[in-house]
């Protein structure tokens, strides 16, 4: 199948991000979100990010003009149902992907491949929930999504060779590798990451360390370019809880219990950079630990 009119659910953090990589790939990209606010917000992440490469001349003004032309805003969700390839990039909770695709469904032209960028929520049970099982798959990108070179590419157990031949194809195209990853909860990177992650919440809650120098550990004794918990807040502490939840209630072992301090910060509001509060306090000119 020749891909080109790629539809994106949600505008946000992920949304954009693949926006802006499928655009400057070529491809005429539909930008969905729940208001008009949220998409032109979106439009301006997009517009500035490819300022930034044009300033560090990764890419021509002109390529960046071509790329911003080539993305409309659509408000409406059945109007992405002329698409080739639609990628849902809404919140990580499962009953808003269903009701999104349950509403998208009605209105997709037969052979529209849907796709979601979940981190974690089954590809299978997600796919269930259409009329295209044969057609929906995980397209699952890293943030931030113009900078990350991955692209997990999830069969589900109904997922068909010529779907996942088309998504790979485009994979290829936008410059990026794909890895193929089981349905199993939270695929390859999050099985492995999210619980590094929560161990490293736990050894904060456990005082055997402070926030600093969890940190610290990590980046100079394990050379990660993050700490993990200034990694946690950049991810948004909610979605590193739900991608617990989703691996402790999947696999049903308590190695992947979500720490009660991850749980804690959840409730207070404190998600990370996208509040000004996580595991640090963002609100000054240089993030200070919370505790």
């Amino acid at each position: 199948m020749d891909i080109k009119t790629v539809g994106i659910v949600g505008a946000g953090q992920m949304g954009n991000g693949i926006a802006h990589v499928m655009s400057l790939s070529g491809y005429d990209v539909m930008l969905n979100d729940v208001s008009k606010d949220a998409v032109q917000a979106g439009l301006a992440v997009i517009d500035r990010n490819l300022e930034r490469q044009v300033s560090r001349e990764k890419i021509t003004a002109d390529e960046k003009a071509m790329a911003m032309a080539r993305i409309s805003p659509v408000l409406a969700l059945p109007d992405l149902g002329q698409c080739d390839l639609v990628i849902e990039a809404a919140t990580e909770r499962e009953t808003v992907k269903q009701a999104i695709f349950e509403d998208l469904v009605p209105h997709l032209k037969p052979n529209t491949i849907l796709t979601s960028n979940t981190s974690s929520i089954s590809i299978t049970r997600l796919a269930s929930r259409t009329d295209r099982p044969e057609k929906f798959m995980g397209f699952h990108f890293m943030n931030p999504v113009p900078v990350m070179k991955l692209v997990e590419l999830i069969r589900g157990i109904a997922t068909d060779a010529e779907t996942f031949e088309a998504c790979k194809a485009v994979v290829d195209k936008l410059g990026k590798t794909a890895a193929t990853a089981e349905d199993f909860p939270a695929f390859i990177v999050n099985r492995i990451l999210m619980p590094m992650i929560n161990e490293a919440v736990y050894t904060l809650y456990e005082g055997v360390g402070s926030v600093s120098s969890i940190d610290s550990s990590l980046k100079l004794g394990a050379n990660h370019p993050m700490g993990p918990l200034e990694l946690a807040d950049f991810i948004g502490l909610d979605t590193c809880l739900a991608i617990m939840n989703v691996l402790h209630d999947g696999l049903a072992d308590t190695k992947y219990r979500p720490c009660p301090l991850l749980t804690k910060y959840v409730e207070a509001g404190w998600l990370g950079r996208k509040t000004q509060r996580g595991f640090y306090d963002y609100r000054g000119e240089v993030p200070v630990p919370t505790r």
